[in-house]
């Protein structure tokens, strides 16, 4: 399982290997943590008190040390794997569910007609609705969206990066979720 670093506002950061939060908490990085501890490393017996060192790590980590105030400016960083996640694999144009290797990364604008590769003129489409809509637009076509495109914001991107997530990290990551979120929506309906 992955530990949530986060900086010490509680902004998340990363997600890292439990040997990385390990070298955090050797280093006195950790400036305080969430959710009960979920691993216990064991290490060597030390000499002055003959007791074997143990260190707990938590679901939840925040790091001393700041984050440049720009990096929390960006939008994240999109890829098909986020966007079909952000989509729930729902085809924007036929409104049906599909296995992510039957979608594809749809420019509601194409490139060819000067269209960016954004979170807001990207949507998840099925690979038959894809090959019909072409290099024409919507008002070309006469059709409409089914679902509207939209930034993930920062909690959700940790979200969506596919993680392995437990309780303690969702219920921290959801609770800064924007309520127009389909991750949101989702978490209401199980």
């Amino acid at each position: 399982m992955d530990v949530l670093q986060l900086d010490v506002s509680g902004r998340p950061q990363a997600w890292l290997s439990a040997k990385e939060a390990a070298g955090l908490y050797a280093n006195d990085s950790v400036a305080w943590t969430l959710g009960d501890p979920f691993l216990v490393l064991r290490g060597g017996i030390q000499r002055k008190t003959g007791l074997q060192s143990r260190l707990e790590l938590h679901p939840i980590i925040a790091v001393h040390g700041a984050v440049p105030s720009r990096a929390w400016r960006q939008a994240p960083a999109i890829s098909n794997h986020k966007l079909f996640a952000r989509d729930r694999e729902v085809c924007a144009y036929c409104g049906h569910r599909f296995h992510a290797d039957a979608l594809t990364r749809e420019h509601i604008v194409p490139t060819s007609r000067g269209g960016s590769d954004t979170w807001m003129n990207c949507i998840t489409a099925c690979r038959n609705c894809n090959g019909r809509k072409g290099s024409r637009t919507l008002n070309e076509l006469g059709w409409s969206l089914y679902y509207l495109p939209y930034v993930p914001s920062l909690h959700e991107d940790m979200i969506l990066r596919g993680r392995r997530i437990v309780a303690d990290q969702m219920e921290f990551l959801l609770a800064s979720v924007p309520a127009h979120s389909r991750l949101r929506q989702e978490q209401a309906l199980a």
